[in-house]
């Protein structure tokens, strides 16, 4: 192919809501290669991405696009091309300064390219190739994104592969609680995402409500007025057929009317209910936050009681090296005073001998 990648790392890849132009939206489940691209013939430089065999990022670097770091880990930049804002996030600082890094060379080299051939049109006085043929782009495989089966079996650092010292038997009880944390802030998490969303349809269903509560106010007032209506046809005797027919009429009108207020009266229960789950749903999500404030204290407590096992630990085996000393000591005197006895029975056994 007339691109090869001369840079590539790994990064989470999002694209900003279309809708909000706020919210980021993942584009990849996990960590993909992010490859930058030069195209010799064209002489430009992309950004490109894929997850299997589905382009996630195709980016054409221009002079005026600009690479922000709005975090440790985390980088944007716009591409009006695509109408859409790309971002970035990295295992370490390290791998985002060094995208950024190139991301400037390579912007700077594209502002260089596009002046010479600026200056290439103005010698010639005629189109280029590059002009005539627009921004067209090359086939890519994922085998060239990606790399070959021996690069891809090579061991890549991702945001959730950080190296860290395996647990001891006395940190078991601190990496379970760690862990209990971790799942209930998932949850809490997840209900907080519900709570927002329950409490915008709670807002929508009551001002419908109240919306509702006026047409049936008004539905109300409009019987009323034909009941009236009906009551005063009926005392004019010379017009009887007609009342009959017109009180027929309204009487019709009066069931539709009804049986609408009947549905409309439906609907309100439906959205009583829902306001109902809204409360259940706050307040699970309160007992979750309770549960989670108790889970970190008795974190802190397994913490403490980490620690004083640790002091207890270094203070038994301080104690067990000096009993060890004391035992050496007496073994020695011990030695010396059985040495001292043979020395004894030797010499009373001479002497008896000598007697």
């Amino acid at each position: 192919f007339r691109e090869q990648p001369i840079f590539s790392t790994r990064a989470h890849v999002f694209q900003i809501d279309p809708n909000t132009k706020k919210n980021w939206v993942p584009t990849s489940k996990h960590a993909v290669t992010v490859s930058y691209f030069y195209d010799s013939t064209r002489n430009v430089y992309r950004i490109i991405s894929l997850d299997g065999s589905k382009a996630i990022i195709n980016s054409t670097i221009t002079p005026n696009m600009t690479f922000t770091k709005t975090s440790q880990k985390f980088g944007q930049w716009a591409d009006s091309r695509a109408n859409t804002v790309y971002g970035l996030g990295f295992s370490s600082e390290h791998h985002l300064s060094k995208f950024a890094e190139k991301f400037q060379e390579f912007k700077e080299a594209a502002r260089i390219a596009k002046e010479k051939s600026h200056e290439k049109m103005e010698l010639t006085s005629t189109p280029s190739q590059e002009s005539a043929g627009g921004d067209i782009q090359s086939p890519l495989t994922p085998e060239s994104i990606n790399g070959t089966d021996d690069e891809r079996a090579m061991p890549e650092v991702t945001q959730n592969s950080e190296p860290r010292a395996e647990p001891t038997q006395n940190a078991l009880p601190f990496t379970h609680s760690s862990t209990i944390s971790k799942h209930w802030e998932a949850e809490l998490a997840t209900l907080k995402g519900n709570n927002a969303k329950l409490t915008a349809a709670l807002l929508e269903s009551t001002a419908n409500v109240k919306q509702w509560k006026q047409q049936l106010a008004a539905y109300q007032e409009e019987a009323e007025r034909l009941h009236k209506r009906v009551t005063e046809l009926e005392c004019v005797s010379s017009q009887a057929n007609a009342v009959h027919t017109h009180k027929t009429e309204l009487n019709q009108t009066i069931q539709e009317l009804e049986s609408t207020l009947k549905k409309k009266e439906e609907e309100i229960e439906g959205l009583k209910q829902e306001i109902e789950n809204a409360r259940e749903l706050q307040a699970q999500r309160d007992s979750l936050t309770q549960k989670l404030q108790e889970v970190e204290i008795r974190n802190k407590d397994l913490e403490g009681q980490l620690s004083d096992l640790e002091q207890r630990l270094e203070k038994s085996q301080n104690e067990q090296e000096a009993f060890r000393n004391n035992l050496k000591t007496l073994l020695e005197i011990l030695d010396g005073k059985i040495f001292e006895l043979t020395e004894l029975r030797d010499n009373l056994a001479k002497l008896i001998e000598c007697g």
